[in-house]
């Protein structure tokens, strides 16, 4: 028999009470409560999961997800479910747990599409008669209502010191919404993602309060894979610009005015350019290093090359003026370009020819001190200087060396700016240490100074004498730029059984006694202690030298990279297997499987099975390990 009247009323009455205070409950959070928002409604996969679950428990049936949404392969299962209700539905059943639950919360996980839902529940409420379908349908809009709070706010952009935090959800509207933003792909363990933390929020306010529509982002490359995977991200932090969805490869500093200055450029003229006085000197008192174009004359040729550089370099900061009074405040009685900078001189006038080339080079040497401290600010502008002949002078500032020692660097840095790049890095970072081990040092040696050569195979130089004094920092210098200094390669000491194992042990020193020996033929691996893959090779590696361990004309070695150099091969990936064939001590390169019986036929056959003949220039495989470098 169907309930009497007065239960209807008071059902009715307490459903009614229950439903329009959880709902003013919900969106009073919604609207208010930061915390809410952001753990609740923004975790939306996590959302989405807990309601699934709750699915699964009424509905004793599985449901699949694809990444973090409910699968729409999940509605005939429902079909299913509601086939075994009885079909007198009268209003008890409707409103039952099981049918409120399984049916409003369906509906809020598939929210994300509301017309297809409703399309398919409409389907479905047609096959069961038009009085069922009826109720289902206000059943159903009671719960549209509810799902767009949750769908809004799952890809809602939300801010962290004036940061954008995108996710897999909200990622494309961010980009079609912001013509001018840039995003960092970080991972939350990396180090200097955390050191660049707080240059990126910096640069976020101060491009927000000067009224620049840039906005900078973030993304957790490690939570959300398939961005990094869609945009190549390879290492950390990543740095891309969207100019209006074309994406732009970040190339600028890690300072927040390095960031500000670089977007600046790339989104508005190359120079900016003043006509005021007082802006002009506003402006260079907050930068710490401006570039200058003072020109009578806008169409003369050392305009021409000053903008051509402006259009071009991206870390430094441009202006220009033709202005007859700002020329006259700065003294400026012909076309010049000026750098003004709060270091060394403090100003400085270009005095050189009309020359692009000339000009880039005075630019890019006199926007740095004299003696520039290494750090995660400074490497970019240090390594990719058009200078690449670098005096390192290692100091421990807790030692007080810089106090000491500092002056006399300095003083000869002046006779040789624009040759070489005086460059001091303080041992007590322990991010320091491994320039320390790529240079075979430690930290008793300290302070010491030596001299490396980027553009030529990272050659290495160690001055006759540690001390550090004008004249023998001077020497060491000068020596090196007349080509009078030899090389100096790393070694370890050779162990005393260094022959007793069938893998031989070879250092710098007696490499070329053991492998260029042209009585038999010799296979080194070149490898690196930390590189995963010599460490899966390393047992197949010692079973190849036990095979052969009897003959005379075939050996095996092995040889540390990391701490030996040899001037004849440079390494650049590991493990490298090469073969110094005997009779002519041809040089082959192993490009085969790493597997036990390739390798043996390709050291019995001489190379001529599974090898390539090395050229001048090594080729590295993908999955190779690479010596860590800076990603940025």
């Amino acid at each position: 028999p169907p309930p009497p009247p007065l239960f209807f009323f008071f059902f009715f009455f307490f459903f009614f009470f229950f439903f329009f205070f959880f709902f003013f409950f919900f969106f009073f959070f919604c609207c208010k409560n930061i915390f809410f928002k952001r753990v609740f409604l923004l975790q939306s996969a996590r959302f989405k999961q807990f309601l699934t679950k709750v699915i699964v428990q009424f509905c004793s049936r599985p449901i699949r997800t694809l990444h973090g949404r409910t699968s729409f392969d999940v509605f005939p299962k429902f079909c299913l479910h509601h086939q075994k209700l009885k079909r007198n539905h009268h209003l008890s059943s409707l409103f039952s747990p099981a049918a409120f639950l399984t049916r409003g919360l369906f509906i809020l996980c598939l929210a994300g599409n509301h017309c297809s839902v409703l399309a398919q529940y409409s389907l479905f409420c047609k096959c069961r008669g038009e009085n069922f379908c009826f109720k289902m349908r206000r059943l159903s809009l009671l719960f549209l209502l509810i799902s767009p709070l949750v769908v809004i706010n799952a890809d809602e952009i939300t801010e962290e010191d004036g940061v954008l935090v995108l996710t897999q959800d909200n990622f494309q509207g961010a980009i079609e919404k912001h013509d001018n933003i840039l995003v960092e792909f970080y991972a939350p363990w990396c180090g200097h993602c955390k050191q660049l933390v707080p240059e990126y929020a910096k640069a976020a306010q101060s491009l927000a309060s000067n009224g620049h529509d840039i906005k900078l982002a973030k993304v957790d490359a490690t939570q959300h894979t398939t961005l990094a995977e869609q945009y190549g991200v390879r290492g950390y932090p990543t740095l891309k610009f969207f100019k209006k969805q074309s994406i732009i490869e970040y190339g600028g500093g890690r300072t927040s005015e390095d960031i500000v200055n670089w977007l600046l450029k790339k989104t508005g003229p190359p120079a900016k350019e003043f006509t005021s006085v007082e802006e002009i000197k506003k402006f260079i008192d907050d930068n710490k290093v401006v570039i200058a174009g003072l020109f009578k004359n806008a169409d003369s040729d050392l305009a021409k090359a000053f903008n051509e550089i402006a259009s071009k370099v991206d870390d430094l900061v441009f202006i220009t003026a033709t202005n007859a009074d700002i020329l006259s405040e700065y003294s400026v009685d012909d076309d010049t370009v000026t750098i003004f900078k709060k270091f060394d001189e403090g100003r400085v006038n270009y005095e050189g020819a009309a020359e692009e080339a000339d000009l880039r080079k005075f630019l890019t040497t006199q926007s740095l001190p004299l003696v520039v401290e290494f750090n995660h600010e400074t490497a970019q502008k240090i390594f990719g200087g058009e200078i690449k002949s670098h005096l390192l002078v290692f100091f421990s500032k807790a030692a007080g060396h810089y106090e000491s020692h500092f002056e006399p660097v300095q003083t000869v840095a002046k006779d040789f700016r624009e040759k070489v790049l005086f460059v001091t890095i303080n041992t007590d970072e322990e991010d320091h240490q491994k320039i320390l081990e790529f240079f075979g040092m430690n930290k008793e040696e300290v302070p010491s100074m030596r001299l490396i050569k980027l553009e030529e195979d990272m050659a290495k130089y160690k001055p006759p004498t540690p001390e550090i004094s004008v004249d023998n920092v001077r020497t060491f210098v000068g020596d090196f730029l007349e080509g009078k200094l030899k090389q100096h390669l790393l070694s370890q000491p050779l162990p005393e059984d260094w022959d007793k194992t069938p893998v031989k042990t070879l250092v710098a020193s007696n490499f070329d006694e053991v492998a260029l020996d042209k009585s038999k033929h010799v296979l080194v691996e070149f490898y690196a202690p930390w590189c995963g893959h010599c460490k899966q090779l390393a047992p197949i590696y010692d079973k190849l030298a036990e095979r052969f361990a009897d003959r005379d004309d075939l050996l095996v070695a092995k040889m540390d990279a990391t701490v030996n150099e040899l001037e004849h091969t440079k390494i650049t990936s590991f493990p490298t297997l090469k073969l110094y064939t005997k009779d002519e001590n041809k040089v082959i390169d192993y490009n085969g499987e790493r597997v036990l019986e390739a390798m043996a036929k390709f050291l019995e056959s001489g190379g001529k099975d599974g090898g390539v003949p090395t050229s001048g220039q090594e080729e590295t495989d993908e999955d190779d390990d690479q010596p860590k470098r800076d990603e940025l």
